[in-house]
C-alpha cells in the first residue's frame, strides 16, 4: 500500500517544491492537491461538515501550477489532484493542461475528481446543469479520455459535444492519467463502479470500512467490472496509527492519503514533523 500526502495548497502552506522533495526523500507515493477556483460570498450552500467555512478554502492555489512546480523539484513523486472539479473548467483547454503536466513531469499524474459540493460555485463557472452533475462528470471524463487516446478525437454527449479535431501531444501514460472519484452518496458510489479508474472515500463517514469496501466491490462486479482493475484510495481525516493503516493495506485498499487535519490547516510548522513521522511506517506498509 502506498503513502500520499494531502495538503490544502494555500499561501501559508510549504512551497510545492519543498513540500515534494521532502516527501519523496521520506517515502511518500504521492502529493495531492485540491482545487476551489472561488468560494461564493453568498453562502446559500451550507459547508457539508457544519458550521463555519474554514478560511483555507478561500486561499487556495491552482493545483495544476503547484503541481508543476513540484514535479520540477522531484524524479518518482506522483502528482495527484485531490479533488479537480474539472466541471468547472473549459474541458478542452483543462485537457490541455493534465496532458502538458503529464508530459512534463514523465507520467507522473493521477487524477482525483468529485462534482464539488457548492451549487454558487459551480454555477458560477459553468453553464453544466447543476441537477445533473454526475452525468456531466461521467461525460466530461469520457471526453477527456477521448482527447488523450484518439488521434482524431470527438466526442457526442447529451450534455458535451465536440468536433472531430487533432489534440496533441498526448499524455505520456498509456491511455493517459488515471481518473479516481471521489464521492460517498450511493449516486456517486454508482459512478464510481461504472467508469472510474478508482475510488476515492473519506474514512470518517464510511461507517464500517470493510463492509463499505466489500460492497463497493460488489458493485464494481455488479456493472460487469474487475474489482482489481478500479483502484480504492483512502482519504483519512480521522485519527491515524500504524494499525490503523496496516488494517487498511490489509483490506486491499492501493494508497492512504493523509494530511493534517482541519484544525491544523495553515500551520505549516506541523506538515514537517507530522511527515517525518509517518515516513516510519512506510516500509511495514
Amino acid at each position: 500500500m502506498y503513502l500520499g500526502f494531502s495538503s490544502m495548497n494555500t499561501v501559508h502552506d510549504p512551497r510545492p517544491a519543498e513540500l515534494a522533495k521532502v516527501l519523496e526523500e521520506a517515502g511518500f507515493e504521492s502529493l495531492w492537491y485540491g482545487e476551489h477556483s472561488h468560494i461564493p460570498m453568498s453562502r446559500k450552500t451550507p459547508y457539508p461538515p457544519g458550521g463555519e467555512l474554514p478560511e483555507p478554502y478561500k486561499e487556495m492555489m491552482d493545483p495544476y501550477i503547484s503541481l508543476m512546480e513540484a514535479a520540477a523539484a522531484t524524479t518518482s513523486l506522483k502528482l495527484g489532484t485531490g479533488i479537480a472539479l474539472l466541471l468547472e473548467r473549459e474541458l478542452i483547454s483543462q485537457a490541455k493542461t493534465i496532458a502538458t503536466l503529464d508530459r512534463l513531469s514523465g507520467g507522473r499524474v493521477i487524477i482525483g475528481t468529485g462534482v464539488g459540493w457548492n451549487e454558487e460555485e459551480f454555477d458560477n463557472a459553468t453553464a453544466l446543469p447543476w441537477k445533473r452533475r454526475y452525468s456531466a462528470l461521467r461525460e466530461t471524463v469520457e471526453a477527456t479520455r477521448v482527447l488523450f487516446n484518439e488521434p482524431a478525437p470527438e466526442y457526442h454527449g447529451e450534455l458535451i459535444d465536440f468536433d472531430a479535431m487533432w489534440f496533441e501531444p498526448k499524455p505520456v501514460q498509456n491511455k493517459g492519467p488515471k481518473f479516481l472519484f471521489g464521492a460517498m452518496g450511493p449516486l456517486g458510489v454508482k459512478h464510481a463502479a461504472q467508469w472510474a479508474d478508482g475510488w476515492m472515500p473519506v474514512d470518517v463517514v464510511m461507517g464500517d470500512v470493510a463492509d463499505t469496501i466489500k460492497k463497493f466491490r460488489q458493485a464494481v462486479s455488479d456493472q460487469g467490472r474487475k474489482p482489481d482493475d478500479v483502484e480504492i484510495t483512502m482519504v483519512a481525516m480521522g485519527e491515524l496509527s500504524a494499525d490503523l493503516l496496516k488494517h487498511y493495506r490489509d483490506l486491499g485498499i492501493t494508497r492512504v492519503n493523509i494530511g493534517v487535519g482541519m484544525d491544523n490547516w495553515n500551520k505549516p510548522d506541523i506538515v514537517m514533523p507530522m511527515i517525518e513521522t509517518f515516513s516510519k511506517i512506510i516500509p511495514q506498509l
